[in-house]
């Protein structure tokens, strides 16, 4: 019975070790969720600025086309 209280460590710390590897997976997938929603929110927000920036491209080249005013005629 010498090997007893080494067996009684050995399973002490593989259930610290367990306990500790949950939490780790827990805080893993937390973190995992919250990049994934800034990568969305960022993606989003970009989108929306280049289709701002389309936008006002396309009314830029519109005004360019035409007259400045209606006094203003070739």
């Amino acid at each position: 019975m010498p090997y007893l209280p080494a067996y009684v460590l050995l399973a002490a710390g593989l259930v610290v070790l367990a306990l500790l590897l949950v939490r780790i997976a827990g805080v893993l997938r937390r973190f995992r969720r919250t990049v994934s929603m800034v990568s969305t929110h960022t993606q989003d927000r970009t989108g929306l600025l280049r289709a701002r920036s389309a936008a006002l491209r396309v009314a830029v080249a519109e005004r360019r086309s035409k007259p400045a005013n209606k006094y203003h005629q070739h």
